[in-house]
């Protein structure tokens, strides 16, 4: 998503939620920030395109806006690189699908966010990992490709979202996409994201596909394709069995052309401005602070808690909460809402007298409890 805020020149690659909670963890932040280096470099290296997060969105703004040689643009992500420290290979617990859980439970690839307790839900802390590393989520995430309800991209355009309608999105979800079945009307063949049909030959998977279709829902041959409704094989994001990120699909291919550079380990820390509209950014590096210049756009895609974090750090949100911490108001703008939004499964209706399916399910032999992060004491699924 591209968020546009009056004439302040700054946009945001991804949903921006506003939560209370994250105030608990500005106010941290900020007094964090401290321990560094306030002595500023003269570093004023200046881009075209500055972009904030080498995340799901991140390193696919990187791959296209470096297309055009006259572009140069500058990645700034907090986390480091996905290799094994110190040489080019990949690093495994990344990169293989069955290590998955090892960076739900660590913190190294891993902001591994709490909210705060929770009123209606007996004030419990939930736990949110987040992508802290080249690729982002989508180094740490369980790798399913599913995209959204035709009906649901129909139902943003008739909403005002012009040109958000699934026959619209759907020829850039194919050119993404390389399936290893192949294109078709839905299937994309020659896109640089790898996807797999994640079908195993683990009796469960069949046992729990024949137990929906029992209970009378239908049996769909491709989620993404033309009958969604349904039971069956999910597609994974996996090729030639290693997890393929977009940091794999979009960055490292890009990262060989001399207009783009990368810095890893970087932490933004706010977005400069000239009068309204945002010139460049602040960062810290090996304790250092630097700043670095625009002369386009300033791009937040740090993820849905760090891009608004960032956005309050610099100045724009609610004017009553940036006061209280100190922070100089840009922008007054306060939000809208204070909540968020694997192998087979489904993609059915809640109830009987819904349009269209709005619910899904993941299946998969195993036990996950609070993301892996406590141990199973029996078999299940």
């Amino acid at each position: 998503m591209t968020l546009v805020l009056k004439n302040i020149s700054i946009y945001a690659a991804n949903k921006i939620t506003h939560s209370n909670g994250l105030l608990t963890g500005l106010k941290s932040h900020t007094l964090n920030l401290s321990l560094f280096s306030t002595q500023p470099s003269n570093n004023k290296d200046s881009f075209s395109y500055i972009i904030i997060g080498a995340g799901s969105a991140g390193c696919v703004l990187a791959s296209r806006l470096s297309e055009n040689l006259d572009n140069t643009v500058l990645v700034l992500e907090a986390g480091p690189k996905d290799l094994i420290f110190g040489c080019k290979r990949l690093s495994w617990k990344i990169h293989m699908p069955a290590a998955l859980m090892y960076n739900l439970c660590d913190d190294k690839f891993n902001w591994a966010y709490h909210t705060e307790p929770q009123k209606h839900m007996d004030n419990r802390v939930m736990y949110w990992p987040r992508g802290r590393v080249l690729g982002g989520s989508s180094s740490l995430n369980a790798m399913v490709y599913i995209r959204g309800h035709a009906e649901d991209y129909n139902r943003w355009s008739a909403q005002g979202a012009t040109g958000w309608d699934y026959a619209h999105c759907l020829p850039y979800f194919k050119k993404a996409q390389t399936h290893e079945l192949g294109p078709d009307d839905y299937r994309g063949g020659n896109g640089p994201l790898h996807v797999s049909r994640g079908k195993t030959n683990h009796s469960l998977h069949n046992t729990f596909i024949e137990a929906a279709k029992q209970a009378g829902y239908p049996f769909t041959e491709d989620m993404n394709g033309y009958q969604q409704e349904g039971v069956g094989w999910m597609d994974m994001t996996i090729y030639k069995g290693q997890r393929w990120s977009t940091a794999s699909a979009y960055l490292r291919p890009a990262m060989s052309r001399p207009n783009v550079s990368v810095k890893e380990k970087t932490l933004v820390t706010k977005v400069l401005f000239q009068g309204l509209r945002a010139t460049g950014v602040e960062y810290v590096q090996n304790g250092h602070k630097k700043k670095a210049f625009a002369s386009k756009e300033v791009i937040l895609s740090g993820g849905a808690i760090n891009s608004p974090q960032l956005l309050m750090l610099s100045g724009i949100g609610n004017a009553s909460e940036l006061t209280k911490l100190g922070i100089p108001v840009i922008a007054h703008l306060p939000g809208d809402g204070a909540t968020s939004h694997l192998e087979t499964g489904g993609f059915i209706r809640s109830a009987p007298g819904v349009e269209h399916p709005d619910i899904q399910f993941h299946f998969l032999p195993s036990q996950v409890i609070d993301h892996g992060r406590v141990s199973p004491k029996i078999e299940a699924y």
